[in-house]
């Protein structure tokens, strides 16, 4: 497929990229002997492993379905952020660390110059490359290249710090400036750590996509139609780019059962179209009951028993609970 080649290429490309600077910024830092510049070096060996890992999940990812994964191997790249987020808070609380340490034994620094030209090099590359993986990431639906991507738009960040803390080094002639930024560095670093091992774990748990169920119930709305009486018990799961999507309907009793099969499958269709990812969509058709018959505007009903009043909007309140919706009657 077009889109898994795609993603792997990207992922190839984040890899050979993390092992280009991390190789550019330990030379920075045995021309320097700077504590944040190690602290970015560090950071950026993670890079590596999780680049690695990245490429793995997302060549898994892309494999079919199969007896033994019904779904998929999508769910791959969720775990793919949660390795990243773990090594990234171990790597983090190190730092901290040794931060303590070196403003506690402050040591010169040296070649602050030819540092600074490398670190600003390497903070470019990472900039660039993480824009191409957030942008793609997004547009495909990946959350292992979105992951890579913030990676990578933080470790440029912990660049531009290390250069910060070196030209205050250099100009103030202070050497806490250095162990001080390695110290923010650490924090930072442990912060986003943790946030991507909370993404991980969501989306392994099937926490719901709130903003695609969003979207999923928009369309359904905009393109209502009066058979379509109303729908509940939506869920939304998502296995890595792809979506499998459920829900019951209520469809008029009387519609015979090749009737019923096609407004099901009219409904399918237009969530389908709505995204560009494959959807897995199943609708449960439920039968009308009288009390459905002041939110109904089914033209000739010919067992209408209540007039119809209003139609209820769906939202994301209404349409995931499992319930049918209904209005007073009289």
């Amino acid at each position: 497929m077009p889109t898994t080649k795609t993603k792997n290429r990207l992922a190839l490309l984040s890899l050979v990229v993390s092992v280009g600077l991390v190789a550019i910024k330990f030379y920075a830092y045995y021309l320097t002997r700077s504590q944040a510049v190690l602290t970015d070096a560090l950071e950026s060996i993670i890079n590596v492993f999780t680049s690695g890992f990245a490429f793995y999940s997302i060549y898994l990812s892309g494999l079919p379905k199969d007896e033994n994964h019904p779904y998929g191997h999508g769910k791959i790249e969720y775990l793919s952020i949660g390795f990243e987020g773990a090594l990234i808070l171990i790597a983090g609380v190190y730092i901290f660390y040794s931060a303590i340490v070196a403003m506690l034994h402050p040591h010169a620094v040296g070649r602050l110059d030819t540092g600074m030209l490398l670190l600003g090099l390497t903070a470019l590359i990472n900039l660039g490359v993480g824009f191409v993986l957030l942008r793609a990431g997004k547009r495909l639906n990946s959350v292992a290249l979105v992951g890579d991507g913030q990676h990578l738009y933080l470790d440029a960040l912990s660049t531009i710090v290390s250069c910060v803390a070196l030209v205050l080094v250099l100009v103030t002639g202070n050497l806490l400036f250095d162990a001080g930024a390695a110290l923010v560095l650490g924090v930072f670093i442990v912060f986003n750590g943790f946030r991507m091992v909370r993404r991980s774990v969501s989306g392994l748990m099937d926490e719901s996509d709130v903003a695609t169920v969003e979207q999923v119930i928009a369309e359904l709305q905009r393109q209502r139609q009066p058979a379509w009486i109303d729908v509940h018990n939506l869920r939304v799961l998502r296995y890595g780019a792809n979506l499998h999507i459920d829900c019951h309907m209520q469809i008029p009793y009387y519609f015979s059962l090749e009737e019923t099969h096609n407004e099901l499958n009219r409904i399918e269709g237009v969530i389908k179209n709505r995204f560009d990812v494959e959807v897995e969509m199943f609708v449960h058709a439920d039968p009308c009951t009288f009390a459905a018959c002041s939110l109904c505007h089914m033209p000739g009903c010919p067992v209408r028993r209540h007039p119809f009043s209003q139609e209820i909007s769906w939202t994301v309140t209404n349409a995931v609970k499992n319930e049918r919706h209904h209005l007073p009657i009289g």
